[in-house]
């Protein structure tokens, strides 16, 4: 089956100009609409789903990702679970909401708080979950507790590194790989999810998958490429084991020394071509490992080869990097509407013709 795509950069300016937005994604054809959870960085995440959910009939909405260290568990299952209920088009049908988990990263980091240890994620995940299919929960309080307005929405954890794959499996309706395009680390994590699952006791193939792509959507092929290696500079920062599987080396200055010359990172650099200069030591297998990059029929091409290695994807999230500019501000068509209209048909066509 061809996969749902979904996007997760929007206008955020206000709740009516980001459910007009959501509205306009729909109508491209767009799957899913997933915001951000970072609470000194936009308006309330559950506010604007629920803005977007009154707006629209068909795409699904969520968080991606929300964290159990700035909210607590119970809060984000009634939450996610209220958005469900505004977002069901009759009393008697199914709402369209998803709940993203992560550990947490600006959310948390601006708060001068620390993301949550792989433990607490998935124990809140179980807490979410058996509360989202209204069971009691013992939380240490005089009784155990209960939501009054259960839905069950699924609950997806975004992950990259073996113990967060692992502890996924055990316990998540879905697992968000974020390891890159490069086939050896998307089968190792795939590998991860599904030890987790048979761990657990549960059916490996019932837990879904998504993939979660550092895309630069770049006309420019040398621009596109140094772009790319900054991705893979990001990922290396972060997550240098994913270099080791992929079989690539880091054949250049101690990438400490280098963060000194980007702000905040390697992957939100405010040029990334700039930054991708930096590291313009990495091979080009290196970019093409950790991004999709390049014109519209480049990354279609890209998203294309990452499904055909035997894994089926149900969700595909091009990340934008950079960030899009603000409507009134675009040059031209913009990021949603390109991926809309020269990505999306490609890959769902090439996709659909390679299952029949």
């Amino acid at each position: 089956n061809s996969p749902a795509f979904g996007l997760n950069r929007f206008d955020f300016s206000t709740p009516d100009a980001f459910a007009a937005d959501v509205a306009r994604a729909e109508a491209l054809g767009w799957d899913y609409a997933f915001v951000p959870d970072s609470q000194l960085r936009r308006h309330d995440t559950y506010v604007l789903l629920a803005f977007a959910a009154r707006e629209t009939s068909t795409i699904h909405l969520g968080p991606l990702l929300a964290n159990p260290v700035t909210r607590h568990p119970t809060v984000t299952a009634g939450s996610i679970a209220t958005v469900d209920v505004v977002s069901a088009v009759s009393d008697d049908a199914e709402g369209r909401a998803i709940l993203g988990l992560g550990i947490g990263d600006t959310a948390v980091r601006l708060a001068g708080l620390k993301p949550a240890r792989v433990a607490t994620i998935e124990n809140s995940t179980r807490t979410i979950r058996s509360l989202l299919h209204g069971e009691p929960v013992e939380v240490g309080a005089d009784r155990p507790a209960q939501l009054p307005h259960p839905r069950p929405v699924p609950v997806w954890i975004a992950a990259a590194g073996p113990r967060s794959l692992r502890a996924a499996g055990r316990v998540a309706d879905g697992v968000f790989i974020r390891a890159g395009l490069h086939p050896a680390n998307l089968h190792a994590a795939v590998d991860q999810i599904r030890a987790g699952a048979e761990e657990a006791g549960r059916d490996p193939a019932s837990v879904r998958l998504g993939l979660v792509v550092h895309t630069a959507l770049e006309d420019d092929s040398q621009r596109a490429l140094l772009m790319g290696k900054s991705i893979a500079a990001g990922f290396y920062e972060y997550s240098p084991h994913l270099f080791d599987l992929a079989g690539l080396s880091w054949d250049g200055p101690d990438i400490h020394e280098l963060r000194a010359l980007v702000h905040p990172d390697f992957h939100h650099h405010p040029d990334l071509a700039e930054s991708g200069r930096i590291v313009d030591f990495l091979p080009d297998d290196a970019a093409n490992a950790f991004s999709a990059h390049g014109s519209p029929t480049e990354v279609a091409a890209q998203l294309i080869e990452a499904c055909s290695h035997g894994i089926d994807f149900d969700i595909i999230v091009p990340h934008p990097i950079p960030n899009p500019p603000p409507p009134g501000e675009q040059d031209g068509p913009s990021y949603m509407e390109r991926v809309a209209h020269q990505v999306i048909p490609v890959v769902r066509d090439t996709l659909g013709t390679q299952n029949d």
